[in-house]
């Protein structure tokens, strides 16, 4: 899913530049806009998916402190 929130961020942003080479600045602002909120969103999904992965390895971790017990 990070993937696909990073290309339509990139793809966001080279529609603001095509926008903005034919003087439509409105528009361009608003699609450059839409492509930063996907890039965060890309960044979240990362972010949240290391989240996961360290927790995960911590609780096995801890599994395995108990059954050592």
């Amino acid at each position: 899913m990070e993937r696909a929130w990073l290309i339509i961020s990139v793809a966001g942003l080279t529609a603001a530049a095509i926008l903005l080479i034919w003087e439509n600045q409105n528009a361009a602002f608003v699609v450059a806009t839409l492509s930063a909120v996907a890039w965060f969103l890309s960044y979240r999904v990362k972010l949240r998916g290391t989240i996961v992965e360290t927790d995960a390895t911590e609780d096995d971790e801890n599994a395995s402190e108990e059954n050592d017990e």
